[in-house]
């Protein structure tokens, strides 16, 4: 039997030597013999296997015909040959079931979860750390080698904060708050965490004869990461004006939205004059001891300042603090001091009637030596409309509401004020004794106790803690507080007597010792009238 070698087919003419079909040339197959023989005396085997044997032959065969076909054609066009389907790459193309389709996609959904959350995260990481809402600026360092040029570190840091707390939509921690790092070798992430800002601004000031140089940083509270620093170079004769410039570059790094008013309000220079200017800022730097005698000192320095610029509003305002601190502290009689005040204040007002520290101070007038308190109610809430960033003026505020019982109210502008001012030592004490006046004791002693907290050597704030103490029968701690408050004044004599007549004779012998002694033992602000009544006394 012959076969043609390329369609296959095959003819029982011996004597045939072409193909009928493609001419190709016909080859002897002995199996073809054999498995013809086969067809005509059939094996002992079964017809269903026969049949089966006979499938898998055309199977095999048509398989090699197409293996063929495809190999002539690739050699054809010049390309590799076809390789032949191994059985994993058949097993392969068997369809995939639905549980491993839902299993593929329930998972490429996960990993498109996870990409987007990063991607929002990452955004929102970007976005918060342009956007810097409160902010510190921490004392600038004198490095001038002159511990007298401590004055202008100073006031400009002070001024700076002056500037920046004029911007509403940034909270610009106060000055008292600021100051009490001043010295202290502490993290700018410990300050941000204390102080709740995002951003920390810190100073180096250089001053030789009529040379300034003043070097800034801005720093990232929670990654102490440097964002922005500069170099200001100039002329003592040009100080006035590089404060603004440094308020206007600080609001821009910090990506401040400025209105109109606000680039006024950074703009704006209280006097062109640097000899005012300076003796401003040794007035400032006087007032803040608050003491007699430094106020003394503070006065002579904004008179001064007034006389090298008789236009200067805010010294005027400066001038009628120093002035009602002279009276508040004993270091003139208030009869004498308040009129001077206000003769000062109102020129401010006449000078510049948007200055929002000329309306606090008059506003402290009016209610604390005129009683006026109508009137000192509206100029302090024209102080906090002027700038709401400004502690004094809130303080002042709920001073005031919590002496005409309005407690509520009080609590709201001390909370507001120490948002600003978060460690002012006498905000936290006076937020402490407005408690106990409304009669929340708890919440007033551990106010009170907060402000230990920030400072155990803060003498009068263990005055208010000994009548809470004594309001709520805890008389032992009461008497604690007021011996310890008289070892904090050096009056170690008299904390020695309050503790011995305790352990005595208990609460009543304190009383009577107190109220018997030839000299006042305790200080003025306890209700000596309170104990003798207490005793029975008329």
């Amino acid at each position: 039997m012959k076969r043609c070698p390329t369609c296959q087919q095959t003819y029982t003419d011996e004597t045939l030597k072409f193909c009928r079909d493609d001419g190709a040339t016909l080859i002897t197959d002995d199996s073809l013999q054999a498995e013809s023989a086969t067809q005509i005396l059939p094996s002992s085997h079964s017809g269903d296997q026969s049949h089966a044997q006979t499938l898998h032959n055309a199977k095999s065969e048509t398989t090699t015909s197409v293996l063929d076909v495809d190999k002539a054609t690739a050699q054809t066009a010049g390309l590799k040959e076809p390789r032949p389907t191994s059985s994993a790459e058949q097993h392969s193309t068997k369809r995939i079931s639905p549980r491993r389709i839902g299993f593929a996609l329930a998972l490429i959904a996960l990993l498109l979860t996870v990409l987007v959350c990063g991607y929002w995260f990452s955004a929102r990481r970007s976005a918060n750390a342009t956007q810097i809402e409160a902010i510190a600026v921490l004392p600038f360092q004198n490095e001038s080698g002159n511990a007298e040029m401590e004055y202008l570190s100073d006031g400009m840091t002070e001024s700076l904060i002056t500037s920046l707390s004029q911007l509403p939509k940034l909270n610009v921690k106060a000055r008292s708050s600021v100051f009490r790092y001043k010295g202290k070798e502490t993290s700018v992430q410990t300050i941000g965490k204390e102080l709740s800002v995002q951003a920390v601004l810190t100073g180096r000031v250089i001053a030789r004869g009529e040379d300034l140089a003043l070097y800034v940083e801005l720093v990232d509270a929670a990654t102490e990461n440097v964002l922005w620093k500069a170099d200001y170079k100039r002329q003592m004769a040009n100080l006035a004006t590089l404060q603004s410039e440094i308020a206007r570059d600080v609001a821009d790094k910090l990506k401040v939205k400025l209105s109109g008013a606000d680039e006024q309000r950074l703009a704006k220079n209280y006097t062109e004059n640097a000899d005012a200017y300076q003796l401003y800022l040794r007035g400032r730097f006087y007032t803040n001891k608050r003491t007699p005698k430094d106020s003394q000192k503070a006065i002579e320095y904004f008179n001064q300042a007034i006389a090298a610029d008789p236009k200067y509003a805010l010294a005027f305002a400066s001038l009628a603090d120093a002035y009602s601190i002279l009276s508040s502290f004993g270091g003139a009689p208030s009869h004498e001091a308040m009129p001077k005040a206000r003769e000062a204040v109102l020129k401010a007002l006449s000078l510049d009637n948007n200055l929002a520290e000329a309306h606090a101070a008059l506003g402290l007038i009016l209610s604390s030596y005129d009683y006026d308190f109508a009137g000192a109610e509206r100029e302090f809430r024209r102080a906090i409309e002027l700038n709401p960033n400004y502690a004094t003026a809130h303080h002042y505020y709920a001073q005031l509401l919590n002496n005409l019982s309005r407690f509520e109210e009080a609590s709201a502008e001390y909370r507001r004020a120490l948002e600003v001012d978060p460690l002012s030592l006498i905000i936290n004490r006076h937020y402490g004794e407005s408690l106990f006046f409304a009669r929340r004791y708890d919440a007033g002693l551990a106010q009170l106790k907060k402000t230990v907290e920030l400072d155990a050597n803060f003498a009068s704030v263990y005055a208010s803690l000994a009548l809470l103490y004594q309001v709520k029968g805890n008389y032992a701690e009461s008497v604690e507080a007021q011996a310890r408050e008289q070892e904090l004044f050096g009056n170690t004599a008299n904390a020695a007597l309050i503790r011995e007549s305790f352990a005595r004779g208990g609460w009543k012998e304190f009383l009577r010792v107190v109220t018997e002694a030839p000299e006042p033992i305790l200080s003025p602000w306890h209700n000596a009238a309170a104990f003798h009544a207490e005793l029975g006394n008329k």
